[in-house]
């Protein structure tokens, strides 16, 4: 089968396209034909070995994927350590949604890192309740887009969308943020406070790191929640002084996805059938961006990193 593999640790040109032996599904396991792939940000940092969780070489990245079984099922799956680069894929039912007839395969797979994210980060992370400013930083990507949507359909009572271009900010705009701000700001703590009508705001969620985090903590109102979940600035933020958070009554909490897997009374589930049910009935808007021909997964990095993206990229192994 074609698919891409990674020999050694670095950017986006290690992304190689090779012939690979079709995986074999162990008991309890489905092959996918894969139809397509889903690409998130974390691909970058496994490619580099600077995730979360350390990889492996030789190694398939992607995490997620859509395809058929052999009996007609589409399926939307995540994957154990990766291989979803690929043409075919091994898959754990127990990871496993059908997809509703109405719901492509990119809308699809724009929910099932991006869309449990956005409800987790809001519904477990930081706990939003109805009337609270909520934050959204790179509000044009793959989280952010359903994020501001999600925020203001759980009731938040000012959304401020930040992004690095006039087209980003008019798309979470279109969304629904109330108001939206230039990632640029050269004071970021005072362009939210300003964003939010001269108050402090309620709650951040952060993907950036660094400086952006530093300057969104100190924008928080009391009792306001910063909910980390991704570093693509690949800039450390500084340590949180924890004399700080009592003395302003704020909290900063990290997400990362694989443990919501691992909550009782089926968090995800629960959150999939809200998110599949609210694109079928169209008050959610998963917005799709670029599907690349596999062999370009490579540009597909180049152009996630280099902020060039909007909303959900895949690949296509067919091409």
């Amino acid at each position: 089968m074609r698919a891409i593999q990674i020999t050694e640790f670095g950017g986006p040109e290690v992304l190689v396209p090779t012939e690979l032996p079709d995986p074999e599904p162990g008991p309890d396991e489905l092959l996918l034909e894969v139809t397509r792939c889903g690409i998130n940000y974390a691909d970058t940092h496994q490619a580099e070995n600077t995730y979360l969780s350390p990889s492996s070489l030789p190694m398939v990245p992607g995490g997620e994927v859509a395809g058929r079984t052999a009996d007609g099922r589409r399926l939307l799956s995540m994957l154990n350590g990766g291989g979803g680069y690929a043409e075919r894929a091994v898959v754990d039912p127990n990871l496993s949604f059908d997809i509703p007839a109405e719901v492509s395969d990119e809308a699809a797979l724009s929910l099932l890192v991006q869309g449990n994210t956005a409800w987790v980060l809001l519904r477990k992370t930081a706990r939003m309740e109805a009337g609270e400013s909520v934050v959204v930083h790179a509000a044009a990507g793959g989280v952010g887009t359903l994020a501001v949507q999600l925020a203001k359909k759980f009731g938040a009572g000012r959304v401020i969308a930040v992004a690095s271009s006039e087209e980003k900010r008019e798309l979470a705009r279109e969304l629904g943020a109330d108001v939206t701000v230039d990632s640029a700001a050269p004071d970021m703590t005072a362009a939210l406070i300003e964003a939010n009508e001269g108050r402090r705001v309620d709650i951040v969620l952060d993907m950036v790191g660094g400086s952006t985090t530093d300057e969104s903590v100190k924008a928080l109102a009391p009792f306001g929640r910063l909910a980390f979940y991704g570093m693509a600035s690949r800039e450390q933020p500084s340590p949180v002084q924890l004399p700080n958070l009592m003395r302003f009554s704020t909290s900063v909490g990290g997400m990362w996805l694989p443990h919501a897997f691992l909550l009782p009374g089926n968090v995800i589930g629960r959150s999939m059938s809200e998110l599949f049910s609210l694109v079928v009935d169209g008050s959610l808007r998963p917005i799709v961006g670029t599907t690349y021909p596999l062999s370009e997964a490579r540009r597909a990095h180049e152009d996630l990193r280099g902020r060039k993206t909007m909303g959900k990229l895949t690949l296509d192994p067919s091409a």
